[in-house]
């Protein structure tokens, strides 16, 4: 009996009919339980937020679906958290204001849709899901253990899928989904566990910078350890042949290079930008010939080059507001050129293969300003916060993830990586990733 009625009130049972009143008293809970079950449904879903947060890289790197079950049950479990707590959905930080304009103008350019049901369901919720994964990453990394496993993570999705592309180029197939190489001008290119090679340099080239940078700069123990992986990880980058990663890793750690004034990093990128002519594979030698040393038709080929041509017509026909989110490949076709350009056919349903003119054409120039505020707006929080750590190996986190934004922001020149479901969630989590580091600055720490 007193371990019932420490949680209920047991007078109404004791004494049903209580003196002078002649009516039964009802049964009452104890606040205490309430307090109990609340405190324990927290604990639960910060079990869950906690270990998505650490495992979402690695999925990404075996497949979409994991990844998206897992940002399912993160985004739930955060709601669930938020109701139970009675706390704000959204938290402040550097970039929440250019995210929130960019939020509105992708609404109003549902104006212009030729597909309601794809804009909102493709272009507004899916902009939501990604908002949600930036403002969980911020508020809820935990302390440095939880951004150390993080780190692990990504760095074994990065390990893995660079085996993975090895041993498809030695098998003929990759292990974990059973796809073949590819082959383009000459070259056996391996797609790893993606689609296709450009896909899994976006996916390298995206993370790499991260274990590239603690690699480096790393004095602990690990050091043997980190040499190894980044040599595996680089290797993967070469074996996708894919011309737009290898520019963006080189340029991220030419970023990684110059921020730490680290002359024998310099020294060895000059060199190896002077001997890359001589030592690249006969048939890219042959193909840079073909267009005739032309850098752009090099690093773009002719095709993508009518695509942007193309893409340059939507932005024409509707400059301001776009023609609606998620609706670039649904007109495409009506904007192609006739004949287009060198007589490249290029196909009736494509994304832009640039993440800035698919999101001129269905957003508007208004709303690349915005994204480009915010961008620049991400940068000087990322550097701030970088300046303001005191802890040596949360600075070079700091450092190497702005190294990993640049790196996937330049493969976007030639990609649409923010288009791509799969790979999109990268630069989100990167960025909440980044900025939730700001709570181990010293007036955050302290408090």
């Amino acid at each position: 009996m007193q371990r019932i009625s420490k949680y209920f009130d047991t007078s109404a049972v004791c004494n049903p009919h209580p003196k002078g009143t002649g009516k039964e008293k009802p049964l009452s809970i104890n606040p205490e339980m309430t307090q109990t079950f609340k405190s324990r449904s927290v604990e639960w879903v910060d079990f869950v937020i906690y270990w998505s947060i650490a495992l979402i890289p690695f999925c990404i790197s075996i497949s979409p679906a994991p990844a998206n079950i897992l940002m399912g049950f993160l985004i739930a479990a955060f709601l669930i958290k938020k109701i139970l707590q009675r706390e704000a959905i959204v938290s402040r930080t550097g970039i929440s204001i250019p995210l929130l304009f960019l939020f509105i103008i992708t609404c109003v350019s549902v104006i212009n849709s030729i597909n309601y049901k794809d804009s909102i369901k493709g272009g507004i919720f899916r902009l939501m899901q990604y908002a949600f994964v930036f403002f969980i990453m911020v508020g809820e990394i935990k302390n440095r253990r939880h951004i150390h496993r993080i780190v692990f993570f990504i760095a074994m999705g990065v390990v893995l899928v660079s085996i993975d592309g090895i041993w498809q180029v030695v098998a003929g197939r990759d292990f974990i989904r059973g796809y073949a190489t590819i082959v383009n001008i000459g070259l056996l290119r391996a797609t790893a566990s993606f689609k296709d090679a450009n896909l899994l340099g976006i996916y390298l080239s995206a993370f790499s910078p991260l274990l590239f940078g603690l690699t480096i700069y790393s004095k602990s123990k690990r050091k043997i350890a980190l040499i190894c992986l980044s040599a595996i990880a680089l290797t993967g980058i070469m074996i996708t042949y894919s011309r737009p990663t290898l520019l963006a890793i080189y340029i991220a750690l030419f970023f990684l290079s110059i921020a730490r004034k680290n002359k024998v990093i310099i020294t060895v990128l000059i060199i190896a930008t002077l001997i890359s002519p001589f030592i690249l594979p006969k048939s890219v030698k042959m193909f840079a010939k073909q267009v005739a040393y032309n850098p752009l038709r090099f690093m773009c080929n002719d095709d993508r080059i009518a695509v942007y041509r193309n893409s340059i017509n939507m932005i024409k026909a509707h400059p301001f507001i776009g023609m609606g989110a998620n609706t670039f490949m649904k007109n495409y076709k009506k904007y192609k050129e006739s004949p287009e350009y060198r007589n490249i056919i290029t196909l009736d349903y494509m994304y832009a293969h640039n993440n800035f003119f698919q999101m001129a054409a269905e957003i508007g120039l208004i709303g690349l300003s915005i994204f480009i505020w915010m961008l620049y707006r991400l940068f000087m929080e990322c550097r701030n916060i970088y300046r303001a750590l005191s802890d040596n190996y949360l600075k070079m986190v700091s450092l190497s993830l702005s190294a990993c934004l640049i790196s996937f922001l330049i493969n976007g020149l030639t990609e649409s990586s923010l288009y791509y479901s799969r790979l999109a969630i990268i630069f989100w989590y990167i960025c909440g990733l980044s900025l939730s580091l700001k709570k181990f600055t010293p007036p955050f720490f302290e408090s």
